[in-house]
Parts: structure tokens; C-alpha cells; sequence
């Protein structure tokens, strides 16, 4: 078996026509067409990394820990396929996998290629950039004026970032389609091609902004803020067009991916998986971004698409089961007839497709000190801390860093040593077998009518896609 893992970061499943989308996009199109399509598939931990690590180990992070590594103990999904004589090579362009917060990720692999430029990736070196010259061309929202500033660096990348070929998403499927070229008669192979885009700075190439016209006269704004909505009808507008023409780009790398399966007749013998690790706000419920504002469906219910030619005659079909991120790990793992390992909550989408389960009855979806949602897919109930200083918050991990930066000597001054630490895994799913009978309950009283008006939202699903209920 050959396997193809495409992970898009910030895919918004309402940006895409095939799950009713207003623009089109006719190489999701052309995917669904091939795959099978999943309806109701959910994030498990936000944001970028703690996702990640739902997807590599088949289990929630955001139960005990914050944003951090892979940790000793964790078992990934790419490690375990070598001992399966499983060659794995990731291409990415996602720098957060080399920060403090993701340094182990990477290396789980048995080969990788990193491409630069990202957001704020520290790439470019400039000690007196022209911040006037920036003053003047961006909006005040896109610029930090501290040189080191998380924004500003972004600025100076995006000054090496000129013709398409530039684009570090386009460089991302240049290289993995190298890799398909290189490999394409062989087998035992996971390709993962992972790029950051749609994620903001929503920024794409000209060809595809000028598809989207707004009334928009000020400065470049390509990247909001997580908060609330307080821009004018003009800039909610820009903003919404720099991301659908990002999303256009993905379409065309994407369809790059699909032309080389149909020239290299790979549909007969290649599984092909593509997902994202959550969605975002871009204005609706008044909200912008991922982190800040309740899970609402446009960032909670993520795409899914599968191909597998043992499946083949599915092609087409949709599948409305729950699902959710940590189900890929045993996906992976099935794909290549490898065994699954113990403590390991999420259920392979082959075993789904087979017939041999029926998917989950209600999964948690949430952030380390924050929400923790519980869904059927078809009520979430919402439950947020009324004050998060009123109680310890404590990080279970042997990995004390955090997403940019190591813990300090204080945080690790009180540290003790947690029984049973090396069980950590046993200790989560043991937590997550406690809740998950409570999620049933619930959305069992809320499908009973005792719900709390307020507490639940009811969300559409299916060919008719509208707001909550």
C-alpha cells in the first residue's frame, strides 16, 4: 500500500462547494467525486499542534496539557509504521513544528523537508527593516512595531515572497509531488503533504485576489485578530476575499496532486487522506478566528475525504457518522495492516467504511483550560469556565515547554512528579471513558427536550447546510 496525507491548516468545510460552499472549488469537487466524503467529522484539541497530536497518538491533548511536543510516552502514528517497514516522508511548510511548542513531530518521521516563509517564520534576516514603508502599504492591525514582533517578521518574509513560485504552499506541493515522482513505483510508503495555508495572513497570488472584488480602498488587510467583530462592512469584505482566494489556491495545489494520480494511474493502489485541524471564523457570530470564541461549526466540523481502492465502488458517496481528528491515527495504522496499540480512543475511518463500527455516539472537542464541547453532531453543548483564575490549572507533561518558549525556572519550581507518569495514556483515556458516558447523557436529555435554552445549539448537516437552530 501507498498512502498520500494531505493536511491543510484552517480549511473552513463551508469554503469548499462540494459541502455547499458559495465559490467553487472543482478540485475538492474532483476529490469528493473519487472519495468518500465525511459530513460529520470534528476536531478533537485546538489549536495547530495540540490537533497534531490528537492525529499522531489517536488520543485528546487538550485534556491534560497546553500547546507542547510529542511526548516520550506518546505513540505516533509515522514511528509505528517503520517498524512495519513503512517509509514516511512529510513535507511542510508549517514552522510551527520547529518551535519549542512542536520540536518532536518532525522527526517521527523517517524523512523530512521543511520550506520556509510561513506567517512568522524567522526566515528572513533584516536588522533595520523599512518599517515606514510598512506603515504605509498595511493596515495598523497587521503591524507590531517591536522589530521581533510576531507580525513584523511576517512583513519582512513576505518581502522574498514575490512570484507564485515563491509561495511557500506552492513550493510544499512541489516537493511532495518530487517525492510522488521519485516514488511512484514503489510501495510501502506515507507521503504527508502538510501545508499551513488557509491559515492567515491570508495571502495568495494576484491572479487569484483579483477574482474577488470588494469595495475596499485602505491599505492591505489580510490578517485578523482573534476578537470581536468591530470592522466596517467594507473590511469584513476584504478580509473574507483574501481567504477565499487563499482557499482557491489550495484548490489548484490540491488539483496538482490529483493530475499526477490520474497520469500515474495511482487510484488503483494509492489511498489518498485529506483533512485540516480545525476551521475559522471569519466574521460569522460576530467573531474572528479559532481560540477566542466559542467552537461554533465553523471551526468544530472540518473536512474529511477518503480514497482507498479497496473502496472504490464508495466513490462519491458521503458518510454522516461522527468522526473526529483522533481517528486518524488507527486510520494510518489500518491503512498498512498495522497493529493498534493500547491506549488509543480514536476508531478507524476504514473500519467505518467497512461496516465494522458505526462511528462514535458523541466525542469532546476543546482547548487545554478552556471548552470542552460534546457533540452528536447534531447538538454541542458548551461548557466554559465562569473564571479561570479561581482554580489550578495543572500541565501534565515531561515536555515543559511551551509554544515558543521552554517553562521557566518558576513554573518548573513547584513541579512534582505525577503518579502514574509513565502511564500517562492509561490515566487520559481513563478520563475520557469518565466523560464520554456523560456526553451520552446529555445529548440524550437534549434530544429529550431538557436541555437548558441557551446551553445547546442545534447545527445543520447534510446537501442543506444553514445556521444554527
Amino acid at each position: 500500500m501507498r498512502c498520500i496525507y494531505l493536511l491543510f491548516d484552517s480549511l473552513n468545510l463551508r469554503a469548499l462547494s462540494c459541502y455547499g460552499g458559495g465559490d467553487p472549488t472543482p478540485n475538492f469537487d474532483r476529490l469528493a467525486a473519487r472519495a468518500v466524503t465525511f459530513e460529520r467529522h470534528y476536531i478533537g484539541s485546538m489549536p495547530c499542534m495540540p490537533a497534531r497530536r490528537d492525529m499522531h497518538t489517536g488520543r485528546l491533548n487538550f485534556l491534560h496539557r497546553s500547546w507542547g511536543p510529542l511526548e516520550p510516552f506518546d505513540n505516533s502514528f509515522p514511528e509505528l509504521l517503520k517498524a512495519h517497514d513503512v517509509y514516511s516522508h512529510l513535507v511542510s511548510d508549517h514552522y510551527h513544528y520547529f518551535e519549542d511548542g512542536g520540536a518532536t513531530y518532525h522527526s517521527r518521521y523517517t524523512t523530512w523537508d521543511f520550506i520556509r516563509g510561513q506567517e512568522a517564520d524567522p526566515w528572513i534576516a533584516m536588522v533595520k527593516p523599512p518599517l515606514e514603508r510598512f506603515r504605509e502599504h498595511y493596515h495598523p492591525v497587521q503591524i507590531d512595531d517591536a522589530r521581533g514582533g510576531f507580525r513584523f517578521q511576517n512583513l519582512i518574509n513576505r518581502t522574498q515572497i514575490v512570484d507564485e513560485a515563491d509561495f511557500p504552499s506552492v513550493k510544499c506541493f512541489d516537493q511532495g509531488l518530487g517525492f510522488l515522482r521519485a516514488n511512484k513505483d514503489t510501495d510501502n510508503w506515507l507521503l504527508q503533504i502538510e501545508t499551513f495555508d488557509p491559515h492567515e495572513p491570508f495571502v495568495a497570488p494576484a491572479r487569484l485576489r483579483d477574482r474577488f472584488k470588494t469595495a475596499y480602498q485602505g491599505p492591505i488587510l489580510d490578517w485578523p485578530r482573534y476578537k470581536r467583530v468591530d470592522e466596517s462592512a467594507e473590511e469584513i469584505a476584504e478580509l473574507n476575499a483574501n481567504y477565499r482566494a487563499l482557499v482557491a489556491l489550495c484548490d489548484e495545489q490540491l488539483g496538482r496532486v490529483l493530475d499526477f494520480m490520474d497520469e500515474a494511474d495511482m487510484w488503483s493502489d494509492t489511498c489518498l487522506i485529506l483533512t485540516t485541524d480545525h476551521g475559522f471564523l471569519l466574521s460569522e457570530h460576530d467573531w474572528w478566528g479559532k481560540n477566542c470564541a466559542p467552537f461554533y461549526n465553523e471551526i468544530a466540523n472540518i473536512p474529511l475525504f477518503i480514497h482507498h481502492p479497496e473502496h472504490s465502488l464508495r466513490a462519491g458517496q458521503r458518510i454522516n457518522a461522527l468522526t473526529t481528528n483522533v481517528d486518524i491515527m488507527p486510520t494510518m495504522l489500518d491503512v498498512f495492516g498495522a497493529a493498534l496499540p493500547e491506549h488509543v480512543s480514536g476508531k478507524s475511518l476504514l473500519g467505518l467504511m467497512r461496516g465494522e463500527h458505526a462511528g462514535h455516539q458523541a466525542i469532546l472537542y476543546g482547548i487545554f483550560g478552556g471548552a470542552i464541547n460534546i457533540t452528536d453532531g447534531r447538538y454541542t453543548y458548551f461548557r466554559y469556565p465562569a473564571d479561570m483564575e479561581a482554580f489550578a490549572l495543572n500541565e501534565y507533561t515531561v515536555m515543559p515547554t511551551h509554544m515558543h518558549c521552554r517553562f521557566t525556572p518558576e513554573e518548573l519550581r513547584g513541579a512534582t512528579l505525577a503518579e502514574p507518569l509513565p502511564d500517562l495514556q492509561a490515566v487520559e483515556v481513563e478520563d475520557v471513558k469518565q466523560l464520554q458516558p456523560a456526553a451520552e447523557r446529555i445529548v440524550e436529555q437534549l434530544h429529550a427536550g431538557a436541555g437548558k435554552p441557551g446551553v445547546a445549539r442545534e447545527e445543520s448537516h447534510g446537501s442543506e447546510r444553514g445556521e444554527e437552530g
